[in-house]
């Protein structure tokens, strides 16, 4: 009796290629997850790139900063001529001068001057700064600075000698005249403070300035002036008489 060999099974082929492509469907899978979540985080971080870049383009630009009280003296300084109180007068003013031998007079040369003059008072604006103004919500304080003499003159156009009297040993002075415009003129000067030029002076920068600053829509405005320095004004003048 013969005995047949048995045969020795075939592995199962099918089943391992099963296997295969299941994994290379999973790593495939996550191949393309992993490339996915990589792109995403690239498209992120671009689309951030981009907010920032936008953001930094729309930030709007700063306003600069005015300092107002800078602004409202450079307008204020340009105005001092409108400041000026002027005072005119004239006056006569007599002088002598005698001529002695021995203590006894022998001569006399007499003059009579007849002065016309002016008297120019201020308040010199140049001189304000950043610190002499303040402002407080919509009002604007200002303080302005003393007023001064700004000067004194004769006018000798219409100034004259009115009379002139020299008697035969009269000395001959020819600085007579000039003294007597000098006396006149502090005559002038002394009558312009008495007659307050310098409190003209000051209502006249006030009245400037609060026009000058309202003109350029600052709606509350305070001038606060300042009285004349002592020294102005001197109270009497040496040599200085009535006529």
């Amino acid at each position: 009796m013969e005995h047949t060999p048995a045969s020795t099974p075939e592995p199962n082929r099918s089943g391992c290629w099963r296997i295969a492509g299941t994994i290379a469907l999973v790593l495939l899978g996550a191949a393309l997850f992993t490339a996915a979540l990589t792109f995403y985080g690239f498209y992120r971080q671009g689309e951030a790139f981009v907010q920032k870049v936008e953001t930094l383009f729309a930030q709007p630009t700063p306003t600069p900063q005015i300092d107002v009280r800078a602004v409202i003296v450079k307008q204020v300084r340009n105005a001092s001529e409108l400041t000026t109180a002027i005072y005119s007068m004239e006056t006569i003013v007599a002088q002598s001068q005698a001529r002695e031998l021995l203590g006894v007079q022998v001569g006399e040369t007499k003059m009579i001057y007849v002065a016309y003059g002016e008297v120019r008072a201020g308040v010199d604006l140049s001189e304000i700064d950043v610190n002499d103004v303040r402002v407080i919500s919509d009002t604007v304080i200002i303080r302005l600075p003393p007023p001064k003499l700004l000067d004194a003159k004769i006018d000798v156009e219409r100034s004259y000698v009115y009379d002139f009297d020299k008697s035969l040993f009269g000395p001959v002075d020819p600085a007579m005249q000039s003294r007597a415009e000098q006396l006149a003129l502090a005559k002038i000067r002394r009558a312009a403070c008495e007659n307050a030029i310098l409190e003209e002076a000051n209502n006249r920068a006030a009245i400037a300035v609060r026009a000058l600053l309202e003109a350029a829509s600052f709606r509350n405005v305070e001038v606060v002036t300042t009285p004349p320095a002592p020294s102005t004004c001197p109270k009497d003048e040496e040599g200085v008489s009535s006529p």
